[in-house]
């Protein structure tokens, strides 16, 4: 064999090699694609109803209010490789993104992960509100401490979950009216707490402190809480974000009246939702569009904020319907139901 035949033969082996070694070699991209989509008038796959409202009436709905999801390959501990990558590049209905777009740096998976976890419960808990304020039910807040920072006047006296009824008196259910009463007080001024612990009564005289703004604090991280006057429970298991949460509001209404929101129809859409009913864009559009077709929904509620994205990767067979609010997409279910053409459309 010639001496140009032998270099020829040891370059296209390198070639290969590399080939081979650069298709294995982890790369720092996720792949999204279509995940499960579910109903939430239907169960939790256990015969427990996945949305279950106790202590008021009720009543069913053989139609489909499917919340969707968006399943990843890829992350930090579990990079694809370059072929899973170009693979996900060429096909319709996955999406490459840049690692960081889901992980955050300087933030593990388990990190992610958690936090994922917390906006699913605080998404459900803004859904309920939502739900029963557009009913007109009303739904008293509460003050409750999320934690306390040591070295701080508040941390050897209250503790998470603590409940602040009244400072110096004065009842409070927000957290400005608390921060009201403690501006009140003046840096060095005296605080007198009444807390509500595990539902008994507890008292807590503290003596603020300058915080970095110069503001009277105690060290006490705060967050509103609602007092729900029955009992909703819902249950996904352990599927995490907040686009769900026009879904549950949905759901939570048409439970709660008795017209169908659906007139037996498969709905399926995704949103963020406030306690005001204000809805709010989410990530994957295309992704969850897909996996509510393949699912069998013909409507689909899409946020104000996703139409241009969803008009341009519209699986054939599903109509967009816009939902600025939880009030507006009721509103425009009503008027498919009832064959009225005068529904807001997603549009460029």
């Amino acid at each position: 064999m010639s001496r140009r035949a032998v270099t020829l033969a040891v370059a296209s082996a390198l070639v290969l090699v590399l080939a081979v070694v650069g298709a294995v070699m982890p790369v720092p991209y996720v792949a999204l694609m279509p995940g499960p989509t579910t109903n939430t008038l239907g169960d939790n796959g256990k015969g427990v109803p996945l949305v279950q409202i106790d202590g008021r009436q009720t009543y069913p709905d053989n139609g489909h209010l499917n919340f969707v999801t968006v399943t990843y390959r890829g992350g930090p501990e579990a990079r694809i490789d370059l072929f899973t990558a170009l693979r996900g590049w060429l096909s319709s209905d996955t999406a490459i993104v840049p690692e960081e777009t889901i992980f955050p740096k300087h933030e593990s998976q388990q990190q992610v992960d958690a936090e994922n976890t917390r906006q699913m419960q605080d998404s459900q808990q803004n859904a309920e509100a939502a739900a029963l304020h557009e009913l007109g039910i009303a739904v008293p807040t509460r003050v409750v401490v999320n934690s306390v920072q040591q070295g701080r006047p508040a941390a050897a006296q209250l503790a998470a979950n603590d409940e602040i009824t009244a400072v110096n008196g004065v009842k409070t259910s927000t957290v400005a009216q608390v921060k009201a009463e403690m501006n009140k007080a003046g840096v060095g001024g005296r605080v007198d707490l009444d807390v509500l612990r595990a539902d008994k009564p507890v008292k807590a005289a503290l003596t603020t402190v300058a915080g970095q703004d110069g503001k009277p604090v105690v060290g006490m991280v705060l967050s509103e809480d609602y007092k729900f006057p029955f009992k909703i429970n819902i249950s996904v298991g352990d599927i995490g974000g907040p686009s769900a949460g026009l879904m549950f509001s949905l759901s939570i209404v048409d439970k709660l009246t008795p017209q169908s929101l659906t007139g037996g129809k498969f709905i399926a859409g995704t949103g963020t939702i406030t306690p005001e009913g204000q809805v709010g864009p989410i990530g994957g559009i295309e992704q969850k569009m897909i996996a509510a077709r393949r699912a069998g929904a013909t409507i689909f509620l899409t946020p104000k904020d996703n139409c241009a994205e969803a008009l341009s990767a519209r699986p054939k067979g599903l109509r967009l319907v816009r939902a600025d609010t939880l009030h507006g997409a009721i509103q425009s279910l009503n008027a498919i139901n009832s064959g009225r053409g005068d529904v807001p459309a997603c549009s460029k």
